[in-house]
């Protein structure tokens, strides 16, 4: 007996159809299962993200474009004289670096509270091998208010104490 044929009515079409048939059901149920719907604490977190991304990126626009035109904080800056100590810092600094740790988001109705830790970094260019190892800039804990406006989430407020090395492990529980 001559095993090297498939059964009756199992031709070559009938299997490819079939693997596509089995193939389809696979794409479908994984679309199906692996779609992820963006919460709104995913939505707050990018927002913290992309400030991070864009302060390394030294866009001051990129920055101001996350802030609500609303905004104002304890250290006495709102909208447009917070756009000043940001070039200042991104003057001083050629190189920076944001390491966001401790990230903690709340939402309550159309706001939210962000509490984290930051380590800034920076890099002198004089062309002198020091410049590898980067200089710390200090270690920060931030407490954001943001409000969800017609164009998505807005930082609102922004609190920033600097963190003593010594008391680095205290301020771990935010």
């Amino acid at each position: 007996m001559n095993n090297n044929h498939p059964p009756a009515g199992w031709g070559e079409g009938y299997l490819m159809k079939r693997l596509v048939t089995i193939l389809f059901i696979l794409v479908i149920t994984i679309s199906v299962f692996g779609c992820h719907k963006e919460t709104e604490q995913d939505k707050v977190k990018k927002v913290i993200t992309d400030i991070q991304k864009a302060a390394e990126e030294k866009d001051v626009k990129k920055i101001m474009n996350n802030l609500s035109k609303t905004y104002s904080d304890p250290h006495g800056f709102n909208y447009e004289t917070i756009k000043k100590p940001l070039l200042g810092y991104f003057v001083i600094y050629p190189k920076i670096s944001v390491y966001i740790n401790s990230l903690d988001i709340s939402i309550e109705n159309a706001t939210s509270r962000v509490a984290f830790r930051t380590v800034l970094t920076s890099a002198n260019k004089s062309g002198s091998p020091a410049d590898l190892v980067p200089q710390s800039l200090g270690m920060y804990d931030f407490n954001v208010s943001l409000k969800n406006e017609s164009d998505g989430w807005k930082v609102t407020s922004a609190a920033w104490a600097h963190v003593e090395m010594t008391n680095a492990d205290e301020a771990d529980d935010l």
